[in-house]
């Protein structure tokens, strides 16, 4: 009988046998924050960062990361992912850009590290992009928003009411 635990019979850890798990359809959405002050969400929104387009740029880093999860995070499992998915809000009452990830694939396996990876490597990338304006922005918090697929289904937080 197969343990979902990264400990082996010794208490090592070891990255998880998911051999006798079921292919199914399975995704993630995660998301994370960038507050930064009013000059620099200002410069982010008119594209006049100096760097280039930020959120262009985050986006693409976002994808990245997500693919390259399991060459981040200890005993992830590396993933084919079908779909990565970066998006972005504008919040100017506060200076925030909201930044929103969604994975997908068929696999033994699910995706909640490649869509919180995804989503924090685009608020650090728009962290590293806005820095020289603004070096006390705030990044957070990133969580999962969203899963499903897999021997659990669905599952949400009760509290998350958007993404």
């Amino acid at each position: 009988m197969s343990r979902l635990t990264h400990l082996n019979e010794r208490g090592e850890a070891n990255m998880v046998d998911v051999t006798d798990k079921s292919v199914s359809e399975r995704s993630a959405r995660a998301e994370s924050a960038v507050r930064m002050s009013a000059e620099a969400f200002e410069l982010l929104v008119a594209g006049s960062n100096k760097k280039g387009d930020a959120l262009a740029v985050a986006r693409i880093a976002g994808i990245q990361a997500a693919k390259k999860t399991a060459d981040l995070i200890p005993l992830c499992h590396p993933l084919a992912l079908t779909k990565v998915e970066v998006e972005f809000e504008l919040l100017p009452e506060d200076n925030t850009v909201q930044v929103r990830s969604y994975c997908r694939l068929a696999g033994r396996t699910g995706v909640e590290m490649e869509a919180l990876t995804a989503a924090a490597v685009a608020a650090l990338t728009i962290y590293d992009m806005c820095k020289a304006v603004d070096p006390a922005m705030v990044i957070g918090p990133t969580r999962l928003l969203e899963k499903s697929g897999g021997k659990r289904g669905h599952w949400r937080p009760e509290e998350v009411t958007h993404g």
